[in-house]
């Protein structure tokens, strides 16, 4: 199984950023990670360890994991050691102005195998623009710091299709990370989510399918393979397994205010409210979730990636619609499996299977 720890502080409110996240409430650091701590010792041991589970992943997200001292997640992996498989994978996001060198080199000792760094752009101006707290310095910076650390994987976020972007400016952003020690590289198209400030303002957003089929060549001329719609690495062992578990319908725990789990064919979701969480961090919404669903996210999830669905899942009239797909070279079936030749197309070629 999976497990998922969210710090919901950040150090400034990207324009664009949707998540549970507050620039406002950092008097609230110790009693969170207090709450947090009560939360991953209740669902440790009453459900990983009544029911022989094993950790196969961890993933620190945010906001900024970066921006809570080091010093803190010191006892999360000490509770999480005795359930970690062997060699896991343990993931944490990581601001470039936040991650000092100190606090990288002690999530390291703590056991940490992966490092993905928010950068966006190398570009000042689109930074600026963004919201974003850092400069493109501080950025080259902290990646060089994390690869002299030793980290085993190393991501980039970037971010594409903001107003202004062309295909040469994006080069210019993808030049730049391929010159740093990176494994993995995160290449999101911009989306405008209600709630943010860049909501109501349409014209941030560039929608040119092209410059998607542009920028992802370019990734994979430059050794790069796209395993997932926003994701490329350098070698196979460089994807991130924590995705896969996820793609793959996996079980996982959401700990942390505002985080989601999924154990029993329940999702579970804690207070989005730091305050409401502090007071009372097993307090959950529960979502039961059935076959049908089940099946629905299998398909597009696999669509989106490199794992492919399972054929058994299909009914009969849906595998009509998949030989029609096939006859039109828009997917693949090998080995009992249907996998995605473009994944730009993924929900488009999954809705029309289900409609």
């Amino acid at each position: 199984m999976l497990l998922y720890i969210h710090i919901p502080f950040c150090d400034s409110k990207c324009f664009y950023c949707a998540f549970n996240s507050y620039t406002d409430k950092f008097h609230l650091k110790q009693e969170y990670m207090k709450a947090l701590k009560k939360q991953l010792k209740n669902e440790l041991v009453n459900y990983v360890k009544k029911h022989n589970k094993e950790i196969e992943t961890v993933f620190i997200g945010g906001g900024t994991p970066s921006c809570v001292n080091y010093d803190e997640y010191k006892e999360i992996f000490e509770m999480i050691k005795p359930y970690l498989i062997e060699n896991a994978e343990i993931t944490t996001e990581a601001n470039p102005n936040s991650a000092s060198y100190e606090w990288l080199e002690n999530m390291y000792n703590y056991g940490v195998t992966r490092v993905s760094f928010g950068v966006q752009s190398f570009n000042n101006d689109k930074l600026k623009f963004l919201g974003r707290s850092h400069k493109s310095k501080s950025a080259i910076n902290a990646i060089q710091n994390a690869n002299s650390i030793g980290f085993n994987g190393i991501n980039c976020d970037i971010i594409y299709g903001v107003q202004g972007d062309t295909l040469e400016s994006m080069k210019a952003d993808f030049e730049q990370a391929f010159a740093l020690p990176i494994t993995h590289l995160s290449a999101y198209s911009l989306t405008i989510e209600e709630g943010t400030k860049f909501f109501d303002r349409a014209s941030v957003k560039i929608d040119d399918e092209d410059l998607s089929y542009e920028i992802f060549d370019h990734i994979k001329e430059h050794g790069f393979k796209q395993y997932e719609i926003s994701n490329f690495a350098r070698e196979k062992k460089y994807e991130s397994k924590h995705n896969y578990g996820y793609w793959e319908h996996k079980e996982y725990l959401g700990i942390g205010a505002g985080a989601v789990g999924y154990v029993e064919g329940k999702r579970y979701y804690p207070s989005k409210s730091i305050e409401k969480y502090i007071k009372n961090p097993f307090e959950m919404d529960y979502e039961p979730i059935d076959f049908e669903d089940i099946k629905t996210e299998k398909i597009l999830l696999g669509f989106r990636c490199s794992n492919g669905v399972e054929l058994s899942l299909f009914t009969q009239k849906e595998l009509e619609k998949i030989n029609d797909l096939i006859e039109n070279d828009k997917v693949l079936v090998k080995d009992e499996r249907i996998y995605n030749k473009n994944f730009l197309l993924s929900d488009e070629l999954a809705l029309y299977i289900l409609d």
